[in-house]
C-alpha cells in the first residue's frame, strides 16, 4: 500500500444522523455503504483508521430527558444506539472486504469486543478499522468527548469530524447567509467564542493532547479521502502558532 505521510493514524467521528440518508429514522444502507467505500479508500492508502459513531439517528439522550426521562437512563439508551450503528458500519465495511472490529465501552461480549486500548492499537497496526461504540461508557458524556478520548488513547495524529457543512462557521450557514467560514482556529478561540464545533470537554481534551481537529462535510462524496490528504475544504482546530 502507498502510505500518505500527512497522517499515520486518524480517528473519524461520524454523527448518527450521518447514517440517515433521506430517511427520518434508522440506518440507510446506501449511505452506510458509501461511507464504507470512503473509509476503504483511506485505509487502502496505508492509513490506520478508527471510527466513533453517534446514535442520534436511533435515539438521542437529550431528547429523552426533554420528555421527562431520567438522564442516566436516557444516556444509556443512547449508548446502545451507537452500538447498533457501529455493527451496521462494520457489516458495510466487511461487505467491501475491509476487516473491521467493534469495541464497546459497555461490555456485550455476544456481539462485539470490549474496549481494550492495547487490543485496539494492535488491530489498527494490523490494518483493521476499529469502530469504538457506546461512547465513554458513562452517562453525561457525549460521543464527541468519546472521540477525543479514544483518539488520544490510541495516539492518533488527528481527529476528523464529519458534519453537515464544510467546516466551522461563525453561525449556522444554513440559516445565516452572512455566516463566516473559518479556515483555521485555535482551541482557545473555539472555547472563548463558544463555537459549536464539539462540546467543551472534547475540545479541552484535544487541546491537552495536542490533537488537531479537522471539521469537514461528510456528505460530499470523496471528501474524507481529500481531507486526509490535506486537500478539500475543512476547518482545522489546533494549537496557536
Amino acid at each position: 500500500m502507498a502510505v500518505d505521510t500527512r497522517f499515520r493514524r486518524v480517528l473519524v467521528k461520524l454523527s448518527g444522523e450521518g447514517l440517515l440518508g433521506d430517511q427520518e429514522y434508522g440506518i440507510d444502507s446506501a449511505t452506510a455503504d458509501r461511507l464504507a467505500a470512503e473509509v476503504r479508500t483511506v485505509r487502502n492508502r496505508g492509513i490506520e483508521l478508527a471510527v466513533v459513531v453517534g446514535g442520534g439517528n436511533i435515539f438521542r439522550g437529550v431528547s429523552g430527558v426533554a420528555r421527562g426521562m431520567n438522564r442516566t437512563t436516557a444516556d444509556n439508551m443512547g449508548m446502545m444506539a451507537t452500538v447498533m450503528n457501529a455493527l451496521a458500519l462494520q457489516s458495510a465495511l466487511e461487505a467491501r472486504d475491509v476487516p473491521a472490529r467493534v469495541q464497546s465501552a459497555i461490555p456485550m461480549d455476544a456481539v462485539c469486543e470490549p474496549y481494550i486500548r492495547r487490543q485496539a492499537v494492535r488491530h489498527l497496526e494490523k490494518g483493521r478499522v476499529v469502530i469504538f461504540a457506546a461512547g465513554t461508557g458513562n452517562p453525561f458524556f457525549t460521543t464527541d468527548t468519546a472521540a477525543a478520548l479514544r483518539a488520544a488513547e490510541t495516539e492518533c495524529d488527528a481527529l476528523l469530524k464529519g458534519t453537515q457543512v464544510d467546516g466551522v462557521y461563525s453561525g449556522d450557514p444554513r440559516r445565516d447567509g452572512e455566516a463566516v467560514r473559518y479556515g483555521s482556529l485555535s482551541y482557545r478561540e473555539v472555547l472563548s467564542r463558544d463555537l459549536k464545533v464539539m462540546d467543551t470537554s472534547a475540545i479541552s481534551l484535544a487541546r491537552d493532547s495536542n490533537l488537531p481537529v479537522l471539521v469537514f462535510n461528510i456528505h460530499s462524496p470523496g471528501n474524507l479521502g481529500e481531507v486526509v490528504a490535506g486537500r478539500g475544504r475543512y476547518t482545522i482546530v489546533h494549537q496557536e502558532v
